[in-house]
C-alpha cells in the first residue's frame, strides 16, 4: 500500500498524519484504554497541527455514531445468519458485546475520518511530493 501515499484511505488505513502520511496520529493504539483516542498536538514527522480549532474533534462524534450503528446493524445481520434462532436477548447480548470491543477502535476510526475530512495530503516537505 506504499504506492497509496497520497489517497485519503492510506493515512485512515495506518492512523497516520493526514497531511504527510509518515508520522502517528494517535499517541498510542486504540486499545491502550489510558491513552485512547489521544492525539499527539502536532504531527511527530512534519509538525504540522493536528487541530484547527479548539473544539475541533467534536464533530467526530457524529462520525462515531455513525460508525456503531452500521457495525452494530453488521453485527446483528451476521448473528443472525450464524443462529438466525438465537432469539431477541440472544442478539441484544452479541450486539452490544460486538460492539463494545470494538469502540476503542470505531473512536480512533471516526477522529481520523474527521481530519481527513478537512485535511489534505501535503507530503513531509509541504510539496506533496515526498
Amino acid at each position: 500500500m506504499a504506492n497509496w501515499k497520497g489517497n485519503k484511505l492510506y493515512s485512515i488505513w495506518h492512523l497516520t498524519c493526514p497531511f504527510c502520511h509518515e508520522g502517528d496520529f494517535f499517541i498510542s493504539g486504540p486499545y491502550d484504554l489510558k491513552h485512547v483516542g489521544e492525539l499527539h498536538k502536532n504531527c511527530p514527522v512534519c509538525h504540522r497541527k493536528y487541530e484547527k480549532e479548539p473544539g475541533f474533534y467534536w464533530g467526530a462524534m457524529f462520525v462515531s455514531y455513525a460508525l456503531s450503528i452500521a457495525f452494530s446493524l453488521l453485527a446483528y445481520g451476521i448473528t443472525w445468519w450464524i443462529w438466525p434462532d438465537l432469539g431477541i436477548r440472544g442478539y441484544f447480548i452479541a450486539v452490544v458485546g460486538a460492539t463494545i470491543l470494538v469502540a476503542p477502535y470505531l473512536y480512533a476510526l471516526s477522529k481520523i475520518l474527521w481530519a481527513n475530512m478537512f485535511f489534505s495530503y501535503h507530503g513531509v516537505n509541504g510539496s506533496g511530493v515526498n
